[in-house]
């Protein structure tokens, strides 16, 4: 039987303790008796029953039916009522509220809890017909957001191609040799974006269908990032020196690899990087710092650039979630969610310390003996 947590609204105080007693030899759990529609809905605010029992007819300004009418749609409980009224005005009132039953006064207990039971079981269906429903919506207006945000950012990069070969098609014998090259520099600008841009949504969709995986193995993160700084200052054109530098501290005897996953590891320090360098004004420096021990890798990247309002920093890893300064520069508010997910994959966490117009310090803590997704799966 059910260990719900009923309210009863009565204001016969011998009906009321007589219903009290048949719920609790049920296993019901009354958690309180009301005997107003101001108590009705006070008692429906701090206790948060999940079931409440109704008499139509109460002391005061409301009866039971506008109570409940307050209660449905205020918390969306299901509420039965229990009445010695049966005449045609009473039940069209009743049934405008959409209770999940009504019983005549005087009833079997057997017939009580059977309401009950229905309404419960038939609250808890709706409930979970309203959260996949709602999941659809939200899915639906992702999807929809999704496409309008990667179309529009696809399109830039293959305006730039198209009107960059277009130029050098039709007038390359009469272009110098240094505007040839300032036009393949674009071109070449715009295959990177779509190939970032391309990484973006194979992420977010490896995300939304769990396909992505947490799978550590020994990476020497030292060497990881240097490599990671070299692979940006090839590739930057807005000439950004990215500062590494690390410190080590170890309880062992010998240097050791850390467990790491080095594509959710990539998909972090990436994101990160590019936005320190992408809102950071052009020749700025990028302090990139890692702190490693036996039991954590901390990660700190921090620049000077525009920084992110303070109220902008709620929503920053939600999907699609540009802060309100960025103005132009283009992006498409996925990278930093994409960050949240490996982060948390993971196990680690990641914070963020920034101010207007004075720069931004993402700080990413990672454990290092973390399991792989599918030790954790087969344990469980």
């Amino acid at each position: 039987m059910s260990t719900a947590r009923v309210l009863v609204v009565e204001d016969e105080s011998i009906i009321a303790l007589d219903i009290q007693t048949s719920l609790q030899n049920a296993g019901y759990q009354v958690v309180s008796i009301a005997t107003s529609a101001e108590e009705a809905i006070n008692d429906t605010a701090v206790l948060q029953p999940d079931l409440v029992l109704m008499d139509i007819r109460l002391r005061g300004t409301m009866d039971g039916v506008e109570t409940a009418e307050q209660i449905r749609q205020t918390w969306q409980l299901p509420v039965i009522f229990l009445t010695a009224h049966a005449d045609e005005n009473t039940l069209v009132r009743a049934k405008k509220v959409q209770p999940f039953g009504y019983i005549l006064k005087p009833f079997e207990d057997r017939e009580l809890i059977t309401m009950i039971e229905i309404a419960l079981s038939r609250h808890k269906a709706e409930s979970l017909i309203q959260t996949a429903l709602k999941k659809e919506k939200e899915i639906n207006e992702l999807k929809s957001r999704f496409v309008s945000v990667v179309s529009h950012e696809f399109r830039n990069p293959l305006n730039t191609i198209l009107f960059s070969t277009e130029l050098l098609q039709r007038y390359g014998n009469q272009i110098s040799d240094q505007k040839k090259e300032i036009y393949l520099d674009r071109i070449q600008g715009s295959v990177k974006r779509m190939n970032e841009l391309l990484s973006d949504v194979l992420t977010v969709g490896e995300t939304e269908s769990g396909k992505l995986q947490f799978s550590p193995q020994p990476l020497d993160i030292i060497r990881f990032c240097k490599d990671l700084v070299d692979e940006f200052h090839l590739s930057d054109r807005r000439n950004h020196q990215i500062n590494f530098s690390f410190c080590q501290t170890s309880e062992r005897d010998r240097p050791f690899l850390p467990l790491l996953d080095e594509r959710l590891l990539r998909h972090i320090l990436t994101n990160l990087l590019s936005n320190a360098v992408k809102y950071s004004p052009s020749g700025d420096p990028v302090e990139f710092k890692l702190a490693l021990s036996d039991r954590t890798a901390i990660f700190r990247i921090q620049d000077h650039g525009i920084g992110i309002p303070k109220s902008d920093q709620a929503n920053l890893f939600q999907s699609f979630h540009r802060a309100s300064n960025v103005k132009a520069i283009p992006g498409t508010g996925l990278g930093l969610s994409i960050v949240k997910q490996c982060v948390d994959l993971h196990g680690g966490s990641i914070g963020v310390d920034s101010e207007e117009n004075r720069g931004t310090l993402f700080t990413v803590t990672l454990p290092l003996n973390r399991q792989s997704t599918d030790e954790n799966n087969s344990r469980n």
